[in-house]
């Protein structure tokens, strides 16, 4: 049996050695991407809060709670895409909804979140740059047009050079006609699939496009079965686009990825039975047509996210299924977004933005500091009960310590860069706790070692069936912590989560430290003079262990006595 468990570490120094190696890899990988700080939360950092105001997409009537509860249920989504971060998504009242999230800049939280419309698939008409406005353009006088002229109108135009009459005086002008007044609220009745790409510009729609500057109130509003003249977000070109052929609902799912023997990352949409149908006839329509309106626009909150081309090589009798792949110059940060707003774009509930403010930091970096301090006690009190308990054996302790506080302060960089993860007060609460994780998976190693000692056999063999009886102990105590913070995490709300994800990560970093630094650590120093041979402070002392010889040596038999004498 002592043969056995010797056998079990038969490399603690290669052991260590690859250990120590992959702490090394993570330094490096943070070393790579130059982040040596974790993401804070909005108690230590601060973040962004904006206040959304409900109201039915007709625009009147009351808000059912039903809908502002999916429609919040959708934005947390939205946040919870940008990463895993202590984010808060609330209803308040019966038609707000308050988003706070860290680590976001407003502009970022804005364009995520503020994406408040309904999602429309509309096909393209006509696609131009848009015009730059004058910075310095003032008016010279005389240069304001007639009352009820159009400033696009030839008649305006051409009045000024009007040819004179023998008299000497001009021709009179015929009154331009105001332009017809759009509709703002949808028909009963929506144009079909066919009326809908069939559709072509009035004169008045192709007059106020070619007036219409991104930035400027759109002259078209965001009707279904009326035209759209819009921008993209980033506001360079214009689109007239047709009535709506797909509304978001009926979309089921999109996800960004890079296929199978591929390189460029590409967006997989897929539809539900009633929108492949459409989408299918609508793609019919629009492969037999050239650039730019062989494409469908999809619009958010009456701005283009994207205007992909049918390619009539590959889908020459459009497409059919209900599933499609938008590809081009995406990278693979582009093609999320566009997949995240393809996913959680439809919201039941029009919003108008009704707040926004960056938000200081509700404890702020003197609690920051606090806590760093309430950590650092904690540790020094650890360590000097080490110090007085297991004297020069400390150094197990305190070494276990900075390497699990090194991983745990690496990963936590890591996970903040990666998904997003934010360090708040009690994720520190957590980090704390972990100071007595740790020490104690060493306590119970230590006190095993000391039993077996007192059982007759010798340190080094002490120190293997010590570890064979105490892992089982160490594994089932630190599985009990990490099962408690996945309920914690999983049924808890707000900042809450973050002291059971700080708590499961470091319980299960303490894990690794104890397998494999702590253990193989301990042998090594069993295998050395000082303190295999129990000496004075080495903490393995005989008196100390409770034996009544030092635990390095074995005990003579009767008969190797007798031969001796």
């Amino acid at each position: 049996m002592a043969t056995t468990s010797t056998n079990t570490h038969q490399h603690p120094l290669r052991t260590l050695l690859i250990f120590g190696a992959c702490v090394i890899a993570l330094y490096a990988i943070m070393a790579i991407n130059n982040i040596w700080t974790p993401k804070l939360g909005l108690d230590l950092r601060g973040g962004t809060t904006i206040t959304l105001t409900a109201a039915n997409v007709s625009g009147s009537g009351a808000v059912d709670k039903t809908s502002l509860e999916l429609a919040r249920t959708i934005i947390q989504q939205r946040v919870d895409s940008i990463g895993v971060g202590e984010s808060q998504v609330t209803t308040s009242g019966d038609t707000q909804i308050i988003v706070a999230v860290p680590n976001v800049a407003p502009d970022k939280l804005n364009e995520m979140v503020g994406q408040t419309a309904q999602l429309y698939f509309r096909p393209v008409n006509t696609i131009a740059a848009s015009p730059v406005p004058a910075a310095t353009a003032s008016p010279s006088a005389g240069a304001t047009p007639a009352a009820g002229a159009t400033p696009t109108s030839d008649a305006t135009a051409s009045g000024p050079s009007a040819s004179p009459t023998p008299n000497r005086r001009p021709l009179p002008m015929l009154p331009t006609l105001p332009p017809t007044p759009r509709p703002t609220v949808a028909a009963d009745k929506q144009p079909t699939t066919a009326e809908a790409m069939a559709w072509t510009p009035t004169p008045q729609d192709q007059a106020e496009f070619e007036a219409y500057k991104c930035g400027d109130p759109s002259p078209t509003p965001d009707i279904t079965d009326q035209p759209l003249i819009t921008c993209d977000r980033a506001g360079q070109t214009k689109f007239l686009l047709g009535p709506v052929i797909l509304k978001g609902s009926q979309l089921t799912s999109a996800s960004a990825g890079i296929p199978q023997g591929q390189v460029a990352p590409i967006v997989a949409l897929q539809f539900n039975a009633e929108g492949a149908t459409i989408f299918e006839q609508a793609t019919k329509a629009l492969v037999a047509k050239t650039s730019p309106q062989n494409a469908f626009a999809i619009v958010l909150d009456s701005k283009v996210i994207s205007y992909p081309e049918i390619n009539p090589l590959k889908t020459p009798n459009g497409i059919a299924g209900g599933g499609a792949e938008i590809s081009g110059s995406f990278t693979m940060a582009s093609a999320q977004d566009l997949a995240n707003v393809l996913k959680y774009g439809a919201l039941p509930l029009s919003f108008v933005l009704s707040e926004q403010n960056t938000v200081s930091p509700t404890l702020g970096g003197e609690q920051l500091h606090a806590g760093i301090i309430a950590g650092l006690i904690g540790l020094a009190l650890v360590v000097i009960y080490s110090l007085i308990y297991y004297r020069a054996l400390a150094v197990v302790v305190v070494a276990s310590l900075a390497l699990a506080a090194a991983i745990t302060y690496a990963f936590m960089v890591l996970l903040g860069q990666a998904m997003g993860f934010a360090l708040n007060l009690p994720g520190i609460a957590g980090a704390i706790v972990a100071i007595g994780v740790t020490a104690d998976s060493f306590i119970i190693y230590f006190e095993r070692i000391r039993d077996e000692v007192r059982d007759g056999r010798t340190l080094r063999t002490s120190i293997e069936t010590g570890w064979l009886g105490s892992r089982k102990t160490i594994v089932i105590a630190d599985a009990v912590s990490v099962l408690a913070a996945v309920v914690l995490f999983v049924l808890a709300m707000g900042a809450v989560k973050g002291f059971a994800f700080t708590l499961g990560l470091t319980t299960l970093i303490d894990v690794a430290i104890v397998f494999f630094f702590t253990k193989p650590l301990v042998t090594l120093l069993g295998r050395t003079k000082y303190f295999g041979e129990g000496r004075r402070f080495s903490g393995f002392e005989p008196d100390h262990m409770g034996a009544r010889r030092r635990p390095g040596l074995r005990p003579r038999t009767p008969a190797a006595a007798g031969k001796g004498a």
